[in-house]
């Protein structure tokens, strides 16, 4: 490609535009690995210091993701959303007059691959409490719930009885909650997910992806897969003003 070095503009800011115009294209689309520092320096004709600012300050800004001896990725999107609100399955099959039941699948303490570490966001290694649950309503199951928590806000969340209380509720008294994002999608299930909701393989499910913010920090990455016959989402709230 043609160098940089002829811009009257900063190259630093040179190398933001050409970086940003290749995710706005879709060219990198999220969590994709950047090339090198040293391919970028090579293919654009600029210093390394050059190309390490233009992705620092890309990184603060929240467009790239860098993971200390891995790489520096296309930072996945942080949308927000009010559509679906945060509520505890347990409370919500209460309110309707059933029976709730929740059965602990797997509860351990992991090391996050590069994926995983994308989505909270980490710039290192870290630890998260990984647990997938069945939620149960009159014997029924109706949500296999998986969650991936951030460990060094919820330093015990794999030590904890999920049999006597809901991984809701016990999140909800550890961490404050200041942000969360939601995307819904069609699926059909997989072998495992129709063994543990008791469906057919490839059945139609809802998977509700939910990431939830502890101040600037990812708290939670979650993965919620209901039984599309057996459950609907949906809300009602005060859109705010339009502007």
């Amino acid at each position: 490609m043609k160098p940089l070095t002829d811009s009257a503009s900063p190259l630093y800011e040179k190398v933001k535009e050409y970086v940003l115009a290749h995710i706005g294209r879709g060219d990198w689309d999220r969590n994709r690995k950047l090339p090198s520092e040293h391919d970028l320096v090579a293919s654009l004709g600029v210093s390394r210091m050059t190309v390490h600012r233009a992705l620092r300050e890309l990184t603060s800004e929240g467009y790239l993701l860098r993971i200390q001896g891995v790489g520096t990725f296309v930072a996945p999107p942080k949308p927000q959303s009010t559509l679906i609100e945060v509520a505890n399955i347990a409370t919500e099959i209460g309110e309707r007059g059933g029976v709730h039941r929740a059965e602990v699948i797997l509860l351990e303490s992991i090391r996050p691959g590069i994926e995983l570490l994308a989505a909270f966001g980490a710039s290192r290694q870290i630890r998260v409490g990984h647990s997938i649950m069945v939620h149960f309503e009159n014997g029924a199951p109706v949500q296999v719930e998986e969650r991936f928590v951030n460990s060094e806000l919820v330093p015990d969340y794999e030590k904890q009885d999920f049999t006597s209380m809901t991984t809701y509720d016990y999140l909800q008294r550890s961490t404050p909650m200041t942000e969360v994002e939601h995307v819904i999608s069609a699926i059909g299930a997989d072998s495992e997910t129709a063994r543990m909701l008791k469906l057919a393989e490839g059945y139609p499910c809802l998977l509700l992806r939910r990431r939830t913010w502890s101040g600037q920090k990812v708290a939670t990455v979650n993965r919620l897969t209901y039984a599309g016959n057996r459950y609907s989402l949906g809300s009602r709230y005060t859109p705010s003003a339009m502007t």
